[in-house]
C-alpha cells in the first residue's frame, strides 16, 4: 500500500464523524468520572463513614505482611489488602453506574415525545397543485 494512500485512509477514518462524537464522548466521560469521585469521596463517603463511627473508609484494610524496618528506614513494604478503597471505587460505580441510567432515561423520554408529536403534513407539489386546479376547474364545467 502507498504511503501517501495509507495517510489519506487514515485521515478519512479519524474525521468520520462518529469517531470525533466517540474522542468528545470519551473526554467528556472522563470529566465526568472526576466529579463523581470529587462528589464521593469528598462529600459522601465522610458522611457515611461518620454515620458508622467516625472513620475514613480508604484506611481500611487487612496487614497481610507488616513492614520491615531498619531504623527508620524501611526495607521491606508492609503487604495489605486495602478493601476499603474497594469500597469506595464500588461506591463511585454505582452513582456513576446510576448517573448514566438517569441521562439514558431522560434522553429516551425526550425521543419518545417527539416520536409522539404528529408530524405536519410535507406540502404538495406545485405540479400536485396544478393538476388539482384543472381537476376542479373542470369538475366545475360540468
Amino acid at each position: 500500500m502507498a504511503k501517501g494512500k495509507f495517510w489519506a485512509d487514515f485521515k478519512a477514518f479519524a474525521m468520520k464523524g462518529n469517531v470525533v462524537d466517540m474522542a468528545v464522548g470519551v473526554v467528556v466521560g472522563a470529566a465526568f468520572g472526576k466529579i463523581v469521585t470529587s462528589l464521593v469521596n469528598d462529600l459522601i463517603m465522610p458522611l457515611v463513614g461518620e454515620l458508622i463511627g467516625g472513620f475514613d473508609f480508604q484506611s481500611l484494610k487487612v496487614v497481610l505482611h507488616k513492614a520491615v524496618m531498619d531504623g527508620e528506614t524501611v526495607v521491606k513494604p508492609a503487604v495489605t489488602l486495602n478493601y476499603g478503597n474497594f469500597i469506595q471505587e464500588t461506591v463511585n460505580f454505582l452513582i456513576i453506574a446510576f448517573s448514566i441510567f438517569l441521562v439514558i432515561k431522560g434522553i429516551g423520554k425526550v425521543y419518545k415525545k417527539k416520536e409522539e408529536a404528529p408530524a405536519a403534513p410535507a406540502p404538495k407539489p406545485d405540479d400536485v397543485v396544478l393538476l388539482e386546479e384543472i381537476r376542479d376547474i373542470l369538475k366545475e364545467q360540468k
